[in-house]
């Protein structure tokens, strides 16, 4: 027998339980089904997001997860994504179903090689999901020796999961069974389709979207956004993956067995093509010099801005321009005048935390040929250093700002908009996993975040974890309702990025111990980072936007 302390956020109680070694979740989840609105879809076990298949084997604490939590959220989605996929092979055998990126709260899916269904086949696909979840449809995990695993992913079709899983050499792996289907999920999955009330499939481009609700109001389906710029980039971005022919963590593997100079090519022409594209960017703006004065670049954290902004104006040099850059970062209040948020912390992401008079004095200033005294931001203080150099634009060049506010007009309105250039920066679309394990855009910057706070900022993973909340909370506040405002969209993600990312993220995150909450979140990236080969960085450019947060770069001190 083992003590166990219950929690139940939905009922707002907590029990004391003597439970029996071995008992499963499910079991004890049962007690607790009639009493409230949202099923049971997983738990927090000692800090560890897990399934309801799980047995308890020592002390410790049970947190039940459902839809109204992030955990629980990310629970539903992979469900759903499984039981669409198993749906998918029951009625159209001969399609592949691909999960890509992510809109808004919904994912976006196609069969390849086939045009987009019709509404009267998503309908179909809809008619027997719902027929699944009304018959309340177990979804039962087992762990099996990868001698057992590999052979039943095979003989069911799923040649790609076997081979990644050989290639990995995962000695136990996680399966799940729908009716007479079984899945490898690298995400944790609901005890059955019964908790799957709530999804939508609407035809989006060449294939449709899964949509789902937010966590935050579970009851109805999220929104549509619409993102047109977002889903061209998208659409660029699997041109490159065509271009290199590497599509998921398979296909890094596959290279990475070819040897290094195999693992070089790809890294070259990976950073070749961004660099096209950034010289393109360059090209537009040069083309549009005699009205263009402000080039504002905004994007969410991690998304390489800095390194960005070096290479456009190197760029915009090569055209004969000579930029001045400044960052709104330096025109931040003293940290005493900074504005609180709701939990009675410095609200740095907010627009007030900026000195918006004397910045858009500055920039007119710039604009109009007079020199400037800069400011300089001290973030060791807290304090802004005063006229701490003094800067000067040639008439009729641009300047460059960047800033997490910098589409926002708001920030700069002594400019009138048709003197600037807008450009969204980030890890736009990822690599993933397999067809139907996608790797979200937020944990790849969280990587990249994690490693930078690490090389630069001596902070640990645990720190980072602990931040990310509020800085995601501050993206979606300040920074994403903007991004289709832009006159350019670039995907700074680079699709070897994560396999560089192994070396430095994997030692980091396993210094995260179970008596902390962000353990969950660690042991997440671990798991992730476990699908995919590392690769040596020594090939990885001085100019790259990964040297950014792995070192080493020719661009930042």
């Amino acid at each position: 027998m083992v003590q166990i302390t219950i929690s139940d956020p939905a009922l707002k109680s907590k029990d004391a339980r003597r439970i029996k070694k071995g008992t499963k979740l499910r079991t004890l989840a049962e007690a607790y089904k009639g009493k409230r609105g949202l099923p049971i879809i997983g738990a927090r076990y000692n800090n560890l997001v897990v399934d309801l298949d799980t047995e308890i084997e020592e002390e410790g604490h049970v947190d039940w997860l459902d839809m109204s939590s992030y955990y629980g959220m990310s629970i539903y989605k992979q469900s759903m994504i499984m039981l669409l996929a198993h749906v998918s092979r029951e009625l159209f055998p001969q399609w592949t179903l691909h999960v890509n990126q992510a809109f808004g709260q919904h994912c976006y899916c196609e069969f390849p090689g086939v045009a987009r269904p019709s509404e009267r086949t998503l309908e179909l696909i809809q008619e027997q999901m719902r027929e699944l979840i009304a018959a309340d449809e177990p979804i039962v995990r087992s762990i099996l020796p990868a001698k057992e695993a590999i052979p039943i992913l095979e003989q069911g079709g799923f040649s790609e999961a076997a081979s990644l899983l050989t290639s990995i050499g995962m000695k136990k792996i996680r399966l799940y069974r729908m009716s007479d289907q079984v899945f490898h999920s690298f995400h944790v999955l609901a005890p059955s389709a019964g908790c799957l009330h709530l999804f939508g499939l609407t035809p989006f481009e060449s294939g449709f979207l899964i949509r789902f609700p937010d966590y935050k109001a579970p009851g109805v389906l999220a929104p549509l956004a619409e993102v047109p710029k977002l889903v061209s980039v998208v659409k660029e971005t699997k041109h490159w993956t065509r271009t290199l022919n590497v599509y998921n963590a398979l296909g890094l593997h596959q290279v990475a067995k070819k040897g290094p100079q195999e693992v070089k090519q790809l890294i070259h022409v990976s950073e070749a093509l961004q660099e096209k594209y950034i010289a393109n960017l360059a090209d537009q703006i040069y083309e549009d010099r005699d009205r263009l004065r402000l080039i504002l670049i905004a994007g969410p954290s991690s998304s390489g801005k800095t390194t960005f902004c070096y290479r456009l104006a190197i760029q915009l040099r090569v055209l004969g321009l000579r930029p001045v850059t400044l960052s709104t970062d330096d025109y931040f209040i003293n940290r005493s005048d900074t504005p609180r948020d709701e939990n009675g912390g410095y609200d740095f992401e907010s627009l007030k935390a900026i000195d918006i008079e004397t910045f858009n004095s500055n920039l007119k200033d710039l604009i109009e040929g007079k020199p400037i005294k800069a400011p300089c931001f001290d973030f060791k203080n807290g304090c802004r250093l005063a006229d701490a150099r003094t800067l000067q634009l040639e008439p009729g060049h641009p300047v460059i700002v960047e800033g997490i506010h910098a589409l926002n007009d708001a920030l700069t309105p002594a400019i009138n908009r048709a003197m600037k250039f807008k450009i969204y920066i980030s890890s736009l679309v990822q690599i993933d996993i397999d067809s139907y394990n996608r790797v979200s855009t937020s944990d790849a910057r969280l990587l990249r975040r994690l490693v930078r706070d690490a090389q630069y900022r001596a902070k640990t993973a645990k720190e980072t974890l602990v931040q990310w909340p509020s800085v995601r909370r501050g993206e979606e506040k300040y920074i994403f309702p903007f991004q289709e405002d832009c006159d350019a969209m670039f995907n700074s993600a680079l699709l070897y990025e994560t396999s560089i990312f192994k070396k430095y993220a994997t030692p980091l995150l396993q210094q995260v111990t179970p008596a902390v909450s962000q353990y969950a979140d660690a042991q997440r990236l671990l798991r992730m980072l476990s699908y995919y080969p590392e690769i040596d960085d020594a090939a990885v450019p001085l100019n790259s936007i990964l040297r950014e947060f792995i070192g080493g770069s020719s661009i930042h001190d």
